[in-house]
């Protein structure tokens, strides 16, 4: 019985937390505009029956958030043409110099452009070889992700040539340590990023198939 409870937990549990997920995103989305599109479909008496086993109002409400849903798209694909207008284009630089100059927020506004121009942007490797690495001790090694060459700076201080590794946490990969390793001390390895992340997430449980892996690595 114990056994068969765990299974079912393993087969529900992601479905569960990907629908509890996607629930939060829609109403989080839609949850400022469902007033306003409500009463105007109240007001033009599209939505005024019941259907199945939802109340008038419960459709109301759904039909709402479906049409907000499908003009947040439609917007976000209409902002993406014209941010490549010319003027528009004039505008957003304009912003984003005015945002380089304003204290504090500068930082913070530039450190995020930074990091999402090198993840979705750019064309360099970051984050796309996997190596493990020493960590906290000689002998015990971690799976990490190579960011970039270290900064000049760091490297002439300690007189030797380094690299930047990001270290996941288990079982929350989106935290870590930024650690600064010499070339020599990195052991590069055929494994895919996700692969990786999905090793760091399940704490060891499931473990990256080797095929898939060499495959991915043959192909790039």
């Amino acid at each position: 019985m114990k056994k068969h409870f765990i299974t079912g937990i393993v087969i529900l549990l992601p479905l569960v937390i990907t629908i509890a997920v996607i629930i939060f995103l829609v109403n989080f989305l839609t949850q400022p505009f469902v007033g306003i599109v409500s009463s105007t479909l109240t007001k033009l008496n599209i939505v005024n029956h019941g259907f199945l086993f939802l109340t008038p109002e419960k459709l109301l409400v759904y039909t709402s958030k479906i049409i907000i849903l499908i003009l947040l798209f439609a917007c976000t694909v209409l902002l993406g043409v014209v941010a490549r207008w010319f003027f528009i284009n004039t505008l957003f630089r304009l912003g984003d110099r005015i945002l380089h100059r304003i204290p504090v927020v500068n930082t913070v506004y530039k450190t995020t452009q930074d990091i999402i121009n090198t993840l979705f942007v750019s064309d360099k490797n970051s984050f796309k070889q996997v190596v493990m690495v020493p960590f906290p001790r000689e002998g015990v090694y971690v799976l990490g992700l190579i960011a970039r060459d270290s900064p000049k700076v760091c490297s002439q201080a300690s007189s030797s040539d380094l690299v930047s590794v990001f270290v996941p946490t288990t079982p929350n990969p989106t935290t870590g340590f930024l650690l600064m390793f010499k070339r020599s001390d990195l052991l590069p390895i055929e494994m895919k990023p996700e692969d990786a992340i999905k090793y760091i997430v399940s704490c060891g449980v499931i473990i990256p198939d080797p095929k898939s892996s060499f495959t991915s690595a043959a192909q790039s």
